[in-house]
């Protein structure tokens, strides 16, 4: 049976929970060093964090008729081949996904808004058999409720998608007072939530180029992991 009233805290994952780069761009290096195509600037590896691996390909200028061989590369370094230094182990490798860290505070605050009683789920274009392993390894799935995000198949690959596939597997029903949340670090967090009728507030310790997230709609913008979950309840108060 569903809990009417429910306060539904949507959680991107990299960027906003964990610090990822160094695994994804590492990964995304190798894509074109596979394909012997240019290697974008730093800036341009950057922005592949949040965004389908796909739509960053096409957007760093990669020919339509070589995506899936790229992002079959990407999953190769990330989900299989453990070619990485792992900062959380020195001296063991590992793939690409478990190369990264959980940002200082994140549980503390995860167990706050859990005290509360907020539903918190994951809604993350990452696939979501990746991220699953991602949460269970850096023992997040202890704080969360869910774990949404993108399909194997590119059926379900934007952030919009990804939201309205976790109201659905959620019952997400307005008319019986539930009411959500998206939180994230990149403007396809705040142009996901805007598209599925909910607000966006932005995480300024993640991947975000300066006013990004304000500039696509994020109601806010918080600037330290420990200010999360009081800006999640000050946002619920003035929605009552």
């Amino acid at each position: 049976m569903n809990s009417p009233g429910r306060k539904i805290v949507l959680l991107d994952l990299d960027g906003t929970l964990t610090a990822s780069d160094p695994g994804i761009i590492g990964c995304v290096r190798y894509i074109f060093t596979e394909l012997n195509e240019p290697m974008p600037s730093e800036a341009a590896l950057r922005g592949f964090i949040g965004p389908s691996i796909a739509h960053s390909l096409r957007v760093n200028g990669v020919k339509e008729e070589l995506i899936d061989q790229g992002i079959a590369i990407y999953r190769k370094y990330y989900n299989d081949l453990p070619v990485f230094d792992d900062p959380n182990h020195p001296g063991r490798k590992v793939v690409g996904r478990l190369c990264s860290k959980i940002y200082p505070g994140i549980p503390q605050q995860l167990t706050k808004l859990r005290s509360l009683g907020y539903h918190l789920s994951v809604a993350s274009c990452k696939p979501e058999y990746q991220a699953k392993p991602v949460c269970e390894y850096f023992g997040l799935q202890e704080y969360l409720d869910d774990i949404f995000g993108a399909s194997q198949d590119g059926s379900r690959t934007n952030k919009d998608q990804v939201i309205q596939y976790g109201f659905d597997q959620l019952a997400f029903n307005p008319n019986q007072g539930d009411r959500a949340l998206m939180v994230g670090d990149r403007w396809t967090d705040v142009d996901g939530a805007r598209a599925e009728g909910i607000d966006c507030l932005g995480c300024g310790w993640g991947y975000a180029e300066p006013d990004e997230l304000l500039s696509h709609g994020a109601y806010r913008v918080i600037d330290e992991v420990s200010q999360l979950a009081d800006a999640i309840k000050e946002y619920f108060a003035s929605h009552e």
